[in-house]
């Protein structure tokens, strides 16, 4: 599968944005997908992740009340709804996919498996202005 991101920019402290993530593939249902965040020279941090069904989702205590997660299987996207951004929150954005054909991975809104994801979008960036 392949993954575009966008809806990154400018925005000021307070703001919002909303992240899109658009896929390739007929197979996008049987995918778990992730946001990922990264600063220059940091690891990649999971934000949020929503099953291939929908029914569950996982944040980072960092966004968790601010962020939201959704997807639409039918438009093969997913989606990442930032309010009350901090300038914490600036960062690259990734979005990515991870295989699970039978619907195997369960996790909680706090609690995430140390799956791997196998496919990555190119990034798009946020920038938070105080």
């Amino acid at each position: 599968v392949q993954l575009q991101a966008s809806g990154g920019g400018l925005v000021q402290a307070g703001g919002s944005l909303r992240l899109s993530c658009a896929a390739s593939g007929r197979t996008f249902s049987k995918y778990v997908m992730g946001w990922f965040r990264q600063a220059p020279g940091n690891e990649r941090e999971l934000v949020a992740a929503i099953s291939w069904s929908g029914d569950s989702t996982y944040y980072a205590d960092s966004v968790k009340g601010r962020f939201t997660i959704s997807r639409d299987n039918a438009k093969n996207t997913v989606y990442l709804q930032m309010n009350s951004l901090k300038p914490e929150d600036t960062f690259v954005y990734y979005c990515a996919a991870s295989y699970d054909a039978v619907g195997a991975v369960t996790f909680t809104d706090a609690s995430f498996p140390p799956i791997e994801f196998h496919y990555w979008g190119q990034g798009t960036e946020v920038t938070v202005s105080s």
